[in-house]
Protein backbone atom coordinates (compact mmCIF):
# COMPACT_ATOMS: atom_id res chain seq x y z
CA UNK A 1 0.00 0.00 0.00
CA UNK A 2 1.19 3.53 -0.79
CA UNK A 3 1.24 6.08 2.04
CA UNK A 4 1.65 9.85 2.10
CA UNK A 5 4.52 9.53 4.59
CA UNK A 6 6.94 6.84 5.74
CA UNK A 7 6.74 8.37 9.21
CA UNK A 8 4.22 10.79 10.62
CA UNK A 9 4.90 12.34 14.02
CA UNK A 10 2.19 13.76 16.29
CA UNK A 11 3.86 16.42 18.43
CA UNK A 12 6.83 18.64 17.55
CA UNK A 13 8.56 18.72 20.90
CA UNK A 14 12.09 17.56 21.60
CA UNK A 15 11.40 13.86 21.09
CA UNK A 16 9.21 14.30 18.03
CA UNK A 17 11.58 16.64 16.23
CA UNK A 18 14.63 14.48 17.04
CA UNK A 19 12.90 11.40 15.62
CA UNK A 20 11.63 13.22 12.54
CA UNK A 21 15.02 14.68 11.61
CA UNK A 22 16.94 11.44 12.23
CA UNK A 23 14.43 9.42 10.16
CA UNK A 24 14.67 11.99 7.36
CA UNK A 25 18.48 11.61 7.39
CA UNK A 26 17.91 7.96 6.49
CA UNK A 27 15.78 8.96 3.51
CA UNK A 28 12.32 8.61 5.05
CA UNK A 29 9.54 10.94 3.93
CA UNK A 30 8.42 12.54 7.19
CA UNK A 31 5.54 14.74 8.30
CA UNK A 32 4.93 16.23 11.73
CA UNK A 33 1.85 17.79 13.35
CA UNK A 34 1.98 20.49 16.02
CA UNK A 35 -0.89 22.64 17.31
CA UNK A 36 1.38 25.03 19.22
CA UNK A 37 4.87 26.45 18.74
CA UNK A 38 7.70 24.13 17.75
CA UNK A 39 9.96 22.80 20.50
CA UNK A 40 7.39 21.51 22.96
CA UNK A 41 7.47 22.02 26.70
CA UNK A 42 11.24 22.39 27.03
CA UNK A 43 11.66 25.29 24.64
CA UNK A 44 8.37 27.07 25.20
CA UNK A 45 7.30 26.44 28.78
CA UNK A 46 10.12 24.60 30.53
CA UNK A 47 13.87 24.20 30.43
CA UNK A 48 14.81 27.23 28.34
CA UNK A 49 12.64 30.08 29.70
CA UNK A 50 12.88 28.68 33.23
CA UNK A 51 16.71 28.57 33.15
CA UNK A 52 16.84 32.12 31.82
CA UNK A 53 14.69 33.21 34.76
CA UNK A 54 17.00 31.28 37.10
CA UNK A 55 19.90 33.36 35.81
CA UNK A 56 17.87 36.55 36.32
CA UNK A 57 17.07 35.57 39.90
CA UNK A 58 20.74 35.21 40.87
CA UNK A 59 21.82 38.81 40.20
CA UNK A 60 20.66 40.29 43.54
CA UNK A 61 22.86 37.79 45.41
CA UNK A 62 25.80 38.51 43.10
CA UNK A 63 25.39 42.27 43.69
CA UNK A 64 25.42 41.74 47.46
CA UNK A 65 28.28 39.22 47.43
CA UNK A 66 30.47 41.49 45.31
CA UNK A 67 30.85 43.87 48.27
CA UNK A 68 32.90 41.24 50.08
CA UNK A 69 35.39 41.51 47.24
CA UNK A 70 35.65 45.29 47.42
CA UNK A 71 32.90 46.42 45.08
CA UNK A 72 30.66 49.28 46.15
CA UNK A 73 26.97 48.57 46.86
CA UNK A 74 24.74 48.21 43.81
CA UNK A 75 21.28 49.73 43.69
CA UNK A 76 19.23 47.99 41.02
CA UNK A 77 15.57 47.22 40.39
CA UNK A 78 14.03 44.46 38.31
CA UNK A 79 12.04 45.45 35.23
CA UNK A 80 9.76 42.40 35.21
CA UNK A 81 8.13 43.28 31.90
CA UNK A 82 11.51 43.63 30.18
CA UNK A 83 12.73 40.33 31.62
CA UNK A 84 9.62 38.46 30.49
CA UNK A 85 9.86 40.09 27.05
CA UNK A 86 13.49 39.16 26.43
CA UNK A 87 12.92 35.62 27.72
CA UNK A 88 10.00 35.11 25.34
CA UNK A 89 11.94 36.72 22.49
CA UNK A 90 14.59 34.06 22.95
CA UNK A 91 11.90 31.38 22.83
CA UNK A 92 10.61 32.86 19.57
CA UNK A 93 14.15 32.82 18.15
CA UNK A 94 14.48 29.15 19.00
CA UNK A 95 11.11 28.40 17.36
CA UNK A 96 12.52 29.85 14.16
CA UNK A 97 15.64 27.69 14.44
CA UNK A 98 13.49 24.57 14.81
CA UNK A 99 11.46 25.54 11.76
CA UNK A 100 14.63 25.97 9.70
CA UNK A 101 16.02 22.64 10.92
CA UNK A 102 12.83 20.84 9.88
CA UNK A 103 12.79 22.66 6.55
CA UNK A 104 16.42 21.70 5.92
CA UNK A 105 15.57 18.09 6.76
CA UNK A 106 12.61 18.27 4.34
CA UNK A 107 10.16 17.41 7.12
CA UNK A 108 6.69 18.75 6.33
CA UNK A 109 5.06 20.59 9.25
CA UNK A 110 1.27 20.48 9.57
CA UNK A 111 -0.25 23.01 11.96
CA UNK A 112 -2.98 21.57 14.17
CA UNK A 113 -3.95 18.67 16.42
CA UNK A 114 -3.27 15.19 15.10
CA UNK A 115 -5.97 12.56 15.65
CA UNK A 116 -6.10 8.92 14.59
CA UNK A 117 -8.82 7.85 12.19
CA UNK A 118 -7.26 4.38 12.06
CA UNK A 119 -3.72 3.07 12.74
CA UNK A 120 -2.38 4.46 9.46
CA UNK A 121 -4.59 7.53 9.02
CA UNK A 122 -4.37 10.83 10.88
CA UNK A 123 -6.46 13.93 10.51
CA UNK A 124 -4.85 17.32 11.17
CA UNK A 125 -7.33 20.18 10.93
CA UNK A 126 -9.09 19.67 7.61
CA UNK A 127 -6.29 17.56 6.12
CA UNK A 128 -6.18 13.78 6.27
CA UNK A 129 -2.87 11.98 5.78
CA UNK A 130 -1.68 8.38 5.79
CA UNK A 131 1.59 6.99 7.09
CA UNK A 132 3.37 3.66 7.24
CA UNK A 133 4.72 4.38 10.73
CA UNK A 134 3.29 6.82 13.27
CA UNK A 135 5.01 8.27 16.32
CA UNK A 136 3.12 9.76 19.26
CA UNK A 137 5.25 12.42 20.96
CA UNK A 138 2.66 14.72 22.52
CA UNK A 139 4.43 15.30 25.84
CA UNK A 140 2.64 16.22 29.04
CA UNK A 141 0.65 19.02 30.58
CA UNK A 142 0.29 20.46 34.09
CA UNK A 143 -2.03 18.72 36.52
CA UNK A 144 -4.83 20.78 38.00
CA UNK A 145 -5.50 19.09 41.34
CA UNK A 146 -8.99 18.63 42.71
CA UNK A 147 -8.85 21.60 45.10
CA UNK A 148 -11.73 23.91 45.94
CA UNK A 149 -11.19 27.12 43.99
CA UNK A 150 -8.41 25.77 41.76
CA UNK A 151 -9.80 27.92 38.92
CA UNK A 152 -8.19 30.89 40.66
CA UNK A 153 -4.71 29.36 40.29
CA UNK A 154 -2.36 29.55 37.33
CA UNK A 155 -0.14 26.66 36.21
CA UNK A 156 3.61 26.52 35.82
CA UNK A 157 3.12 27.18 32.09
CA UNK A 158 1.55 30.57 32.77
CA UNK A 159 4.34 32.14 34.82
CA UNK A 160 6.26 33.08 31.67
CA UNK A 161 3.45 35.34 30.48
CA UNK A 162 2.52 37.29 33.61
CA UNK A 163 2.44 41.00 32.80
CA UNK A 164 3.31 42.01 36.35
CA UNK A 165 5.49 40.46 39.01
CA UNK A 166 3.50 38.85 41.82
CA UNK A 167 4.73 40.46 45.03
CA UNK A 168 3.27 37.63 47.08
CA UNK A 169 2.81 34.15 45.69
CA UNK A 170 1.73 30.78 47.05
CA UNK A 171 3.15 27.74 45.28
CA UNK A 172 1.31 24.46 45.60
CA UNK A 173 3.51 21.40 45.30
CA UNK A 174 6.93 20.21 46.40
CA UNK A 175 8.22 18.69 43.18
CA UNK A 176 11.20 20.08 41.33
CA UNK A 177 9.07 22.45 39.22
CA UNK A 178 7.45 23.98 42.28
CA UNK A 179 10.78 24.26 44.11
CA UNK A 180 12.50 25.84 41.12
CA UNK A 181 9.80 28.48 40.73
CA UNK A 182 9.79 29.15 44.48
CA UNK A 183 13.51 29.93 44.32
CA UNK A 184 13.23 31.92 41.08
CA UNK A 185 10.46 34.15 42.39
CA UNK A 186 12.14 34.61 45.76
CA UNK A 187 15.36 35.63 44.04
CA UNK A 188 13.42 38.12 41.89
CA UNK A 189 12.00 39.71 45.03
CA UNK A 190 8.61 38.08 45.55
CA UNK A 191 7.37 36.90 48.94
CA UNK A 192 7.02 33.15 48.54
CA UNK A 193 5.03 30.56 50.49
CA UNK A 194 5.25 26.94 49.37
CA UNK A 195 2.59 24.43 50.40
CA UNK A 196 3.43 20.70 50.37
CA UNK A 197 1.49 17.66 51.49
CA UNK A 198 4.51 15.73 52.74
CA UNK A 199 7.18 16.44 55.31
CA UNK A 200 9.82 17.31 52.72
CA UNK A 201 10.10 18.63 49.19
CA UNK A 202 11.43 16.64 46.19
CA UNK A 203 9.97 13.21 46.85
CA UNK A 204 11.99 10.52 45.07
CA UNK A 205 15.34 12.27 45.36
CA UNK A 206 18.09 11.33 47.81
CA UNK A 207 17.19 12.24 51.39
CA UNK A 208 20.31 14.35 51.88
CA UNK A 209 19.45 16.40 48.79
CA UNK A 210 15.88 16.88 49.99
CA UNK A 211 16.93 18.02 53.46
CA UNK A 212 19.76 20.26 52.24
CA UNK A 213 17.67 22.12 49.67
CA UNK A 214 14.65 22.48 51.92
CA UNK A 215 16.70 23.98 54.74
CA UNK A 216 18.52 26.28 52.31
CA UNK A 217 15.21 27.48 50.86
CA UNK A 218 13.99 28.25 54.37
CA UNK A 219 17.26 30.03 55.17
CA UNK A 220 16.80 32.16 52.05
CA UNK A 221 13.37 33.30 53.22
CA UNK A 222 10.96 30.92 51.52
CA UNK A 223 8.19 29.88 53.88
CA UNK A 224 7.37 26.18 53.57
CA UNK A 225 4.11 24.85 55.00
CA UNK A 226 4.39 21.07 55.15
CA UNK A 227 2.19 18.12 56.11
CA UNK A 228 -0.82 19.91 54.66
CA UNK A 229 -3.92 17.75 54.27
CA UNK A 230 -6.53 20.13 52.84
CA UNK A 231 -6.23 23.19 50.62
CA UNK A 232 -8.88 25.67 49.49
CA UNK A 233 -8.48 28.76 47.30
CA UNK A 234 -10.78 31.77 47.22
CA UNK A 235 -10.76 35.13 45.47
CA UNK A 236 -11.17 38.22 47.62
CA UNK A 237 -10.63 41.97 47.46
CA UNK A 238 -7.23 41.42 49.09
CA UNK A 239 -6.11 38.96 46.43
CA UNK A 240 -6.11 35.18 46.32
CA UNK A 241 -6.68 33.55 49.71
CA UNK A 242 -5.21 30.09 50.21
CA UNK A 243 -6.50 28.25 53.27
CA UNK A 244 -4.58 25.20 54.39
CA UNK A 245 -5.25 22.62 57.08
CA UNK A 246 -2.58 20.46 58.63
CA UNK A 247 -2.66 17.61 61.07
CA UNK A 248 -4.62 18.23 64.23
CA UNK A 249 -7.06 20.53 62.38
CA UNK A 250 -4.63 23.45 62.48
CA UNK A 251 -5.71 26.01 59.89
CA UNK A 252 -3.99 28.98 58.27
CA UNK A 253 -4.87 31.42 55.49
CA UNK A 254 -2.22 32.98 53.27
CA UNK A 255 -3.05 35.88 50.94
CA UNK A 256 -1.28 36.13 47.59
CA UNK A 257 -1.29 38.80 44.91
CA UNK A 258 -4.02 37.77 42.49
CA UNK A 259 -2.23 34.56 41.45
CA UNK A 260 -1.31 31.25 42.99
CA UNK A 261 1.00 28.95 41.10
CA UNK A 262 -0.14 25.34 40.91
CA UNK A 263 2.95 23.14 40.46
CA UNK A 264 1.85 19.67 41.50
CA UNK A 265 3.16 17.69 38.59
CA UNK A 266 2.34 16.90 34.99
CA UNK A 267 0.46 14.13 33.19
CA UNK A 268 0.61 12.70 29.66
CA UNK A 269 -1.21 14.88 27.12
CA UNK A 270 -2.89 11.96 25.38
CA UNK A 271 -6.55 12.94 25.49
CA UNK A 272 -8.36 13.50 22.18
CA UNK A 273 -5.76 11.57 20.14
CA UNK A 274 -8.34 9.09 18.85
CA UNK A 275 -6.49 6.20 20.47
CA UNK A 276 -9.80 4.32 20.58
CA UNK A 277 -9.43 3.95 16.81
CA UNK A 278 -6.26 1.93 17.36
CA UNK A 279 -5.14 -0.89 19.65
CA UNK A 280 -2.70 1.41 21.47
CA UNK A 281 -2.95 0.81 25.21
CA UNK A 282 -2.35 3.29 28.00
CA UNK A 283 -2.42 3.40 31.78
CA UNK A 284 -3.61 6.62 33.45
CA UNK A 285 -3.01 8.34 30.13
CA UNK A 286 0.58 7.11 29.77
CA UNK A 287 1.08 5.16 26.55
CA UNK A 288 2.46 1.66 27.10
CA UNK A 289 5.54 0.84 25.02
CA UNK A 290 8.25 -1.82 24.94
CA UNK A 291 12.01 -1.22 25.01
CA UNK A 292 11.90 -0.24 21.32
CA UNK A 293 9.17 2.39 21.96
CA UNK A 294 6.58 0.18 20.20
CA UNK A 295 2.96 0.31 21.30
CA UNK A 296 0.50 -2.57 21.06
CA UNK A 297 -0.29 -1.37 17.52
CA UNK A 298 2.60 -2.69 15.41
CA UNK A 299 3.12 0.47 13.32
CA UNK A 300 2.62 3.02 16.12
CA UNK A 301 5.38 4.17 18.48
CA UNK A 302 5.60 6.63 21.38
CA UNK A 303 8.46 8.51 23.05
CA UNK A 304 8.91 11.20 25.67
CA UNK A 305 6.71 12.39 28.50
CA UNK A 306 3.56 10.80 27.05
CA UNK A 307 5.01 7.41 28.08
CA UNK A 308 5.73 8.71 31.60
CA UNK A 309 9.06 6.90 32.00
CA UNK A 310 11.75 9.48 32.79
CA UNK A 311 10.28 12.84 31.85
CA UNK A 312 13.40 14.68 30.74
CA UNK A 313 14.15 16.36 27.41
CA UNK A 314 17.43 14.49 26.71
CA UNK A 315 15.65 11.19 27.42
CA UNK A 316 12.94 11.96 24.86
CA UNK A 317 15.59 12.93 22.30
CA UNK A 318 17.57 9.75 22.91
CA UNK A 319 14.45 7.59 22.72
CA UNK A 320 13.49 9.23 19.42
CA UNK A 321 16.90 8.86 17.82
CA UNK A 322 17.14 5.22 18.94
CA UNK A 323 13.74 4.61 17.36
CA UNK A 324 14.75 6.22 14.06
CA UNK A 325 18.08 4.37 14.03
CA UNK A 326 16.29 1.07 14.58
CA UNK A 327 13.33 1.47 12.23
CA UNK A 328 14.85 3.54 9.43
CA UNK A 329 18.62 3.21 9.83
CA UNK A 330 19.03 -0.52 10.28
CA UNK A 331 20.94 0.07 13.52
CA UNK A 332 18.94 -1.69 16.23
CA UNK A 333 19.42 -0.02 19.60
CA UNK A 334 17.41 0.83 22.68
CA UNK A 335 17.44 3.60 25.24
CA UNK A 336 19.17 2.78 28.52
CA UNK A 337 17.41 4.26 31.55
CA UNK A 338 20.21 3.37 33.97
CA UNK A 339 22.24 6.22 35.42
CA UNK A 340 20.39 9.09 33.76
CA UNK A 341 21.69 12.33 35.31
CA UNK A 342 19.35 15.16 36.18
CA UNK A 343 19.45 18.57 37.83
CA UNK A 344 17.19 20.72 39.99
CA UNK A 345 17.68 24.42 39.29
CA UNK A 346 16.79 25.62 42.74
CA UNK A 347 18.93 27.99 44.80
CA UNK A 348 21.15 26.25 45.72
CA UNK A 349 21.29 24.05 42.63
CA UNK A 350 21.33 20.27 42.87
CA UNK A 351 22.22 17.44 40.53
CA UNK A 352 22.27 13.69 40.75
CA UNK A 353 23.11 10.50 38.88
CA UNK A 354 22.58 6.87 39.80
CA UNK A 355 20.95 5.43 42.90
CA UNK A 356 19.79 7.28 45.97
CA UNK A 357 21.09 5.99 49.30
CA UNK A 358 17.74 4.32 50.01
CA UNK A 359 17.69 2.62 46.60
CA UNK A 360 21.27 1.45 47.02
CA UNK A 361 20.62 -0.02 50.46
CA UNK A 362 17.57 -1.84 49.13
CA UNK A 363 19.63 -3.30 46.30
CA UNK A 364 23.01 -3.93 47.98
CA UNK A 365 22.16 -4.02 51.69
CA UNK A 366 25.06 -3.69 54.12
CA UNK A 367 27.57 -3.55 51.26
CA UNK A 368 26.72 0.13 50.72
CA UNK A 369 29.28 2.67 51.87
CA UNK A 370 28.54 6.40 51.90
CA UNK A 371 31.10 9.13 51.35
CA UNK A 372 29.78 12.57 52.25
CA UNK A 373 31.30 16.04 52.39
CA UNK A 374 29.69 19.32 53.40
CA UNK A 375 31.73 22.52 53.26
CA UNK A 376 31.67 26.23 52.52
CA UNK A 377 32.95 26.86 48.98
CA UNK A 378 35.88 29.21 48.55
CA UNK A 379 33.70 31.76 46.76
CA UNK A 380 31.78 32.50 49.97
CA UNK A 381 34.79 32.98 52.24
CA UNK A 382 34.88 36.74 51.55
CA UNK A 383 31.13 37.34 51.24
CA UNK A 384 30.15 36.80 54.86
CA UNK A 385 27.57 34.21 53.81
CA UNK A 386 27.42 30.76 55.35
CA UNK A 387 26.40 28.92 52.17
CA UNK A 388 27.24 25.23 52.04
CA UNK A 389 27.91 22.68 49.32
CA UNK A 390 27.00 19.02 49.83
CA UNK A 391 28.62 16.17 47.91
CA UNK A 392 27.86 12.51 48.27
CA UNK A 393 29.11 9.28 46.71
CA UNK A 394 27.38 5.93 47.14
CA UNK A 395 29.59 2.87 46.69
CA UNK A 396 28.83 -0.85 46.40
CA UNK A 397 31.70 -2.37 48.40
CA UNK A 398 31.24 -5.74 46.68
CA UNK A 399 32.59 -4.25 43.45
CA UNK A 400 33.90 -0.85 44.66
CA UNK A 401 31.70 0.72 41.95
CA UNK A 402 30.26 4.18 42.48
CA UNK A 403 26.54 3.59 42.04
CA UNK A 404 25.31 7.08 42.93
CA UNK A 405 26.61 10.64 43.01
CA UNK A 406 24.71 13.62 44.40
CA UNK A 407 25.50 17.29 44.86
CA UNK A 408 23.87 20.44 46.20
CA UNK A 409 25.70 23.69 45.51
CA UNK A 410 26.87 26.13 42.86
CA UNK A 411 27.40 24.59 39.40
CA UNK A 412 26.08 21.21 40.57
CA UNK A 413 24.64 20.39 37.14
CA UNK A 414 27.86 21.26 35.32
CA UNK A 415 29.90 19.13 37.74
CA UNK A 416 27.61 16.10 37.84
CA UNK A 417 27.52 15.94 34.02
CA UNK A 418 31.19 14.92 34.06
CA UNK A 419 30.75 12.62 37.05
CA UNK A 420 27.86 10.94 35.21
CA UNK A 421 30.22 9.75 32.49
CA UNK A 422 32.34 7.96 35.08
CA UNK A 423 29.31 6.42 36.80
CA UNK A 424 27.86 5.31 33.44
CA UNK A 425 31.17 3.63 32.56
CA UNK A 426 31.22 1.75 35.87
CA UNK A 427 34.02 3.66 37.58
CA UNK A 428 35.11 2.45 41.00
CA UNK A 429 35.88 4.49 44.09
CA UNK A 430 39.53 3.61 43.44
CA UNK A 431 39.21 5.23 39.99
CA UNK A 432 37.85 8.39 41.61
CA UNK A 433 40.66 8.34 44.19
CA UNK A 434 43.30 7.92 41.47
CA UNK A 435 42.04 10.98 39.58
CA UNK A 436 43.96 14.19 40.25
CA UNK A 437 41.70 17.00 41.42
CA UNK A 438 41.62 20.48 39.91
CA UNK A 439 42.58 22.89 42.68
CA UNK A 440 41.06 25.04 44.03
CA UNK A 441 37.57 23.95 42.97
CA UNK A 442 34.53 22.46 44.61
CA UNK A 443 34.55 19.67 42.02
CA UNK A 444 37.83 18.25 43.32
CA UNK A 445 35.99 17.10 46.44
CA UNK A 446 34.51 14.25 44.40
CA UNK A 447 37.99 12.75 43.98
CA UNK A 448 39.33 13.50 47.46
CA UNK A 449 36.53 12.19 49.72
CA UNK A 450 37.71 9.56 52.19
Amino acid sequence: MSYDFDLFVIGAGSGGIATARRAAEYGAKVGIAEFDRLGGTCVNRGCVPKKLMVYASHFPDVFAESQGYGWSPVESNLDWEKMITVVNNEVTRLNGIYQRMLDNSKVEVLQGYGKFVDPHTIIVGERQVTADKVLIAVGGKPVRPNILGIEHAITSDDIFHLKEQPKRIVILGGGYIGCEFACILKGLGSEVTQVIRGDKILRGFDEDIRSEIQQSMINHGIRILNNIELIAIDKSAEGVKVTVKGSGDSEETVVADAVSLAAVGRKPNTQHLGLENTTVQHRDGAILVDEYSRTHEENIYAVGDCTNKINLTPVAINEGRALADTVFGGKSRIMSYANVPTAIFTTPEAATVGLTEAEAREKYGDAVKIYRSRFRPMYYTLTGKDEKTLMKLIVDQNTDKVVGAHMVGNSAAEIIQGVAIAVKMGATKADFDATVGIHPTSAEEFVTMR
